[in-house]
């Protein structure tokens, strides 16, 4: 069907059509289907005058009629000329030619009478949006200019719409978002360690500060886990994302990493392990993260990281470097293979792990952002709190940041004199056969008589060396190595070998010759632990709480 011939013959088509091409409509066809046009002939033909034009209607009447308020002022001091109804009702009224300041001070309440001057001067009209007035209601106010009068001088219409339903309805709305930020940020804050563990080889400190322009906050992390033997694991992640669905899957993958750092595995393995477990809580959101475990003993921090921005670290001598190679995608993604890379932290160094609100900016390039860090870290000294607050403050961040911030400082200091005395190490390489039993006891024992420790402490760690040695022994491979180590809280006995089986704590029955030294060394300590090492073998060690009455 042809729907634009068809079309032509709706009523009225060729008067609209003719319309537009200057074209007269024939006299036997004006009004023809004009509907509109045969009710108007009808009211004309029962006697009615057509409406009045608008230019014929008396101004002062249409303005006593509108619900708005308006006010008509003249002159510098802006002298009232005429009050509607309207604003008499919701303001009282006012007597004529009086000047604003004195006669209208609802709007010199509303900062309304600079708006006044402004107008007059500048003879282009102002609006004041969304103002509570005295009566408890919200207006917006309109100043216009006025020809000027000749009596009068120039004027100002001032005109004023309610919207008192509209403000409620804004106010209703920011509350509504403010509840939501504090409960995605009282989330989120429960989530966060409320306390750090302090191990005994690192001074550490942290912060986090949500985004104070967004109604809802975003998954910024971090942790401190102690796993024992003196090693330390910490980790910071970014999950994608803002709100309460953000921090609650922080606070999963959060407690995952403290179960998957009791394994004591590598982080390239915990890694891994978090990817397929962020996979699983919500395949549409995914998370940055890096891992990292220190062992003072090595004087190296060994990482993994999943898409997360590079660890910075400076040495004792102001030196900074970034730790920037192995980087994977991030978690939840699947199919990479993450691996395990170190950076030197001895004595004296200062690390720093971070999210990306401290360094990304929408104007700057990321790289500029962690280069700025990386040089205010090179001037940042004091305690780890001390030099995170400088961080912090460097990068510009303020309670109004548009994004999360967390921050992540962690120092390994140089110890010396009294206070070196009291973290000490001892190594013994285990040689031959069944004569390194009972070399290692009589080494544990003088070394730790050297130490100063009290007699019982002392029994209890040559007896906990007899123990782990001796099941070195019997189900371990060479080389074997005896390591003491002591710090100011606690004292540890560590037993490596070539072999990766790790020994689990079992009950040996009656008739039993094996199975009963792990037994004697969990009862007898504080705590104890295996862990694979990295070049093949593993490492058992247990812990000896010290008297707080030590001698140093």
């Amino acid at each position: 069907m042809n729907f634009t011939r068809w079309s032509a013959r709706l009523p009225g088509t060729q008067r609209r059509a003719a319309a537009r091409t200057d074209t007269p409509v024939p006299p036997d066809r004006r009004g023809e289907g004009s509907v509109p046009a045969a009710r108007a002939e009808r009211r004309l033909a029962g006697g009615a005058h057509p409406p009045s034009a608008v230019d014929e209607l008396p101004v002062r009447d249409v303005l006593d009629r509108v619900p708005a308020l308006v006010a008509l002022v003249h002159g510098p001091e802006h002298r009232i000329a005429y009050l509607n109804g309207a604003y008499t009702a919701a303001f009282g009224d006012r007597p004529a030619g009086a000047p604003a300041r004195e006669a209208l001070p609802e709007l010199a309440a509303l900062g309304l009478l600079p708006l006044l001057d402004q107008v007059l001067r500048s003879g282009r009209p102002r609006t004041l949006k969304s103002r509570k007035a005295v009566d408890g209601r919200s207006y917006t106010f309109t100043c216009t200019p006025v020809a000027e009068d000749a009596d009068r001088g120039a004027g100002v219409l001032v005109f004023a719409t309610d919207v008192t339903d509209h403000a409620e309805a804004a106010e209703r709305l920011r509350a509504s978002e403010r509840r939501q930020r504090e409960t995605a940020v009282t989330l989120q804050r429960s989530l966060l360690p409320q306390e750090l563990e302090q191990p005994d080889d690192l001074r550490i400190a942290a912060t986090y500060q949500p985004g104070g322009t967004e109604a809802a906050v975003g998954g910024d992390w971090y942790d401190v886990i102690t796993l024992g033997g003196g090693r330390t694991a910490l980790v910071i992640g970014d999950v994608m994302g803002r709100g309460v669905r953000a921090a609650a899957v922080m606070g999963q993958l959060r407690t995952a990493v403290r179960a998957y750092a009791r394994l004591d595995l590598p982080p390239h393995e915990v890694l891994q392990l978090l990817d397929g477990l962020a996979a699983e809580i919500d395949a549409n959101q995914i998370a940055t993260c890096v891992y990292a475990v220190h062992d003072p003993d090595e004087g190296r921090l060994v990482y993994a990281s999943a898409g997360h921005l590079p660890i910075l670290v400076r040495d004792e001598t102001g030196s900074v470097s970034r730790a920037d190679e192995p980087t994977g995608p991030p978690l939840g993604t699947g199919g990479w293979m993450h691996s395990s890379g170190s950076i030197a932290l001895g004595p004296g160094s200062t690390a720093v792990l971070y999210t990306d609100g401290l360094v990304e900016r929408r104007d700057k390039d990321l790289d500029e952002g962690i280069a700025a860090l990386a040089d205010a870290l090179a001037g940042a000294t004091g305690t780890p709190q001390v030099v995170c607050d400088r961080l912090v403050r460097s990068a510009g961040v303020t309670a109004d940041h548009d994004d999360d911030v967390a921050v992540l400082v962690l120092q390994h200091p140089a110890r010396t004199g009294p206070d070196g005395d009291l973290f000490r190490n001892a190594a013994l390489e285990l040689l031959g056969g069944v004569e390194a039993a009972p070399r290692a006891r009589a080494f544990a024992s003088g070394v730790l008589t050297s130490w100063r420790f009290p007699a019982e402490l002392q029994d209890l760690g040559v007896l906990a060396t007899s123990e782990l040695v001796a099941n070195s022994l019997q189900h371990g491979t060479p080389p074997m190595r005896l390591r003491l180590r002591r710090t100011d809280r606690r004292l540890i006995v560590e037993v490596t070998d070539g072999d990766d089986h790790l020994p689990l704590r079992r009950r040996a029955g009656p008739g039993d010759e094996s199975g009963r030294g792990i037994a004697i060394v969990a009862t007898i300590s504080s705590n104890w632990g295996c862990r694979r090492t990295p070049g093949g073998g593993k490492s058992v060690w247990c812990e000896f709480a010290l008297p707080d009455d030590r001698a140093s």
